[in-house]
């Protein structure tokens, strides 16, 4: 749903812009007002869910996406669906902290990484059917794109029934020292023999501010930045994809909507192996790695920008698949490297910091594509995943096969070796 969200809009700009002659200022705020969004919604409400809970903000945050996804329909001016589309950001932002944390806190420690990355995976997915579902809605005329945006009404509309009856989080209730719930969460959940003495837990209680002091100050810049500098270029191409596609030498009819399609079925294809990867490989190498040949891929187009379609698709299809091991992390890392108390907090933080850069890029966009041309634009983004790659190979930790509470220890989050993880996994279920 988020995906769907935060991508339908690059499809519906482009009849947006023609009908409400909108100049690159309109086009790029329109394009952005969700990141900003995203940006409050997560600092603001992963905070809140760290204090409420995460059950009761569960529900709340898609009410607020099923109603003003329907009211973008009736939007008559670009300044009233730039407003639409922030609300829409800040409901969108503050289920980032909510549902992660919640998986995280619910989660075996084997299947921690996986599952997680599912849901970024999800997110590729919903892009690659905003794709497609505006594609064949531009057929239905020049108001199209009032369809496309109430369309995302839909799965949150599902969502609603779906996530009824969902528990909360026993870590949580544990930590607000409201023991027999929790111990009545778990064996609901994991059987009548489950208790919460099978659940882990730190002593030591933590506030929002620990996410700024040394312990975790660290792990707080780098969750971040590696996930600003991941998504700021990767943005610009999700919402200004069929733009972009058209500009570099794909102008043939639905090229440039369908060249975007396949890129983000590459985005959903890179989580793949990356998904197998991640407990095999690790957190460290996987997140070194990809960023490295990302950068190669973004090279090719920003040093060839005039080259074949071929070649420039080329170019985004390897940087689309292996943003797979970066993208997966994104939900893995801040999850697992902050304590119940403040992890929700620590998600938010990630990604309202994360936004910052993707809402700075996806502004300029339009104005990169009038003042400097493509291929400069194209290097200032394989600068910045670059940058992704130096950072990782400075700060990335590994904590694959660690407990969350080994994880998200201040003393030392690398303490166990793979031999000592290896025989703790085979101790605890």
């Amino acid at each position: 749903m988020d995906g769907y969200i935060l991508s339908i809009i690059g499809v519906a700009l482009m009849q947006l812009g023609p009908q409400f002659h909108l100049t690159a200022f309109w086009s790029g705020l329109i394009g952005t007002s969700t990141l900003v969004g995203l940006f409050l919604g997560g600092l603001i409400f992963g905070y809140v869910t760290d204090l409420v809970g995460r059950h009761v903000m569960y529900t709340i945050d898609l009410a607020v996406i099923l109603i003003f996804s329907i009211w973008q329909a009736f939007a008559d001016s670009p300044l009233e669906l730039a407003i639409l589309r922030f609300i829409l950001g800040v409901a969108v932002g503050a289920d980032y902290p909510i549902a992660t944390s919640l998986l995280a806190e619910f989660a075996p420690r084997k299947h921690r990484g996986m599952m997680l990355g599912i849901l970024q995976a999800m997110w590729y997915f919903g892009a690659l059917v905003a794709y497609l579902v505006g594609y064949l809605l531009l057929a239905t005329g020049p108001d199209a794109w009032r369809w496309m945006l109430a369309s995302s009404a839909i799965p949150a509309f599902a969502l609603i029934f779906m996530r009824w009856g969902t528990p909360e989080s026993p870590r949580w209730l544990i930590k607000k020292n409201r023991i027999d719930e929790a111990r009545e969460v778990v064996k609901k959940v994991y059987g009548p023999d489950a208790d919460i003495t099978d659940l882990e837990s730190q002593t030591k209680k933590w506030g929002f501010r620990a996410l700024f002091q040394r312990e975790y100050l660290k792990r707080t810049l780098y969750v971040g930045l590696f996930w600003m500098l991941l998504i700021t270029p990767s943005f610009a191409l999700s919402t200004f994809g069929p733009e972009i596609l058209q500009v570099l030498n794909m102008k043939q009819q639905g090229a440039p909507f369908i060249g975007t399609a396949v890129i983000s079925l590459f985005f959903l294809l890179g989580d793949i192996p990356a998904l197998w990867l991640i407990n095999k490989l690790g957190r460290r190498r996987l997140v070194i790695w990809s960023f490295a040949i990302m950068t190669l891929g973004l090279l090719i187009i920003g040093v060839l920008p005039d080259a074949s379609a071929w070649i420039i698709f080329t170019g985004f299809v390897i940087y689309a698949f292996f943003s797979g091991g970066p993208s997966i992390l994104t939900w893995i890392y801040p999850n697992e490297l902050f304590p119940t108390e403040v992890r929700a907090s620590a998600v938010g933080v990630a990604t309202a910091i994360s936004r910052i850069g993707s809402f700075i890029g996806t502004f300029l966009v339009p104005f990169g594509i009038v003042s400097i041309g493509i291929g400069p634009m194209v290097l200032i983004g394989a600068g910045l995943t670059f940058l992704g790659f130096l950072i990782s190979v400075a700060w990335a930790p590994e904590t694959t096969g660690q407990t969350l509470d080994e994880a998200s220890s201040a003393e030392n989050p690398n303490s166990l070796s793979q031999k000592e993880r290896v025989l703790s996994g085979n101790q605890t279920k």
